[in-house]
């Protein structure tokens, strides 16, 4: 399992993050200051880490010089919008920089986008009774192979990696079809009514009213 350390001193937004990536199949740990992140980065492997700049004990961008010879992508969670900080911050190494307040489909979009760089991104992923090989990207359901367009199976991803979490037509549409919504639904209503029905998830992936849809997991 993909593990990933979360380095944010604001409990709030590392639980929020935490609760998100573990549905989305990562295996997640979470601290609170510089200094305890170099003691957890000395005691486990870890594929990604999540890296707030203003921290206590030591600030982010000295456990940034910490990790680089760890060779660990590191993504910059941080309020510092400017391009001054964002510049310091990508030619320290950092794969990539996000700045507060995000969305949360964002961040698993760029965590997976990171994770995939660097050929870390889980190949077989299970999901109720459904087994997916992102590889040879084929679903099997119970032993079977179900056959899905290219579209359908990109659908099906997007939905596990979200998991619970409502998402909007428009990011649907802009995450598989690669352009600007128009507010043509069809096109994404279409699509997700063929994929649920193919994989028989009728009653997993509901309708969000005036949203979208969304992929019910273990928790409501």
């Amino acid at each position: 399992m993909i593990r990933i350390l979360v380095v944010e001193d604001e409990h709030s937004i590392s639980n929020l993050i935490k609760v998100n990536l573990t549905r989305a199949g990562y295996d997640c740990d979470c601290v609170y200051d510089g200094l305890t992140a170099v003691d957890a980065l000395d005691q486990k492997p870890y594929d990604l880490v999540l890296l707030d700049i203003m921290l206590p004990g030591a600030d982010g961008y000295e456990v940034m010089d910490y990790i680089t010879p760890l060779e660990i992508p590191v993504i910059f969670l941080t309020a510092k919008a400017s391009v001054k900080d964002r510049v310091k911050g990508l030619r320290m190494g950092a794969d990539d920089y996000l700045t507060k307040p995000f969305e949360i489909i964002e961040l698993l979009a760029r965590v997976e986008t990171v994770l995939r760089r660097y050929h870390k991104t889980e190949q077989v992923l299970t999901e109720g009774d459904l087994v997916i090989d992102t590889a040879s990207r084929t679903v099997m359901k119970q032993g079977e192979p179900v056959s899905l367009t290219k579209k359908e199976f990109d659908l099906l991803l997007l939905f596990v990696r979200n998991k619970n979490i409502a998402l909007y037509r428009e990011t649907i549409y802009e995450r598989i079809w690669g352009g600007e919504y128009l507010g043509d639904s069809r096109t994404v209503d279409l699509h997700v009514q063929r994929m649920r029905k193919k994989v028989g998830w009728e009653d997993r992936i509901v309708t969000v009213y005036k949203v979208g849809y969304r992929l019910k997991g273990d928790t409501p």
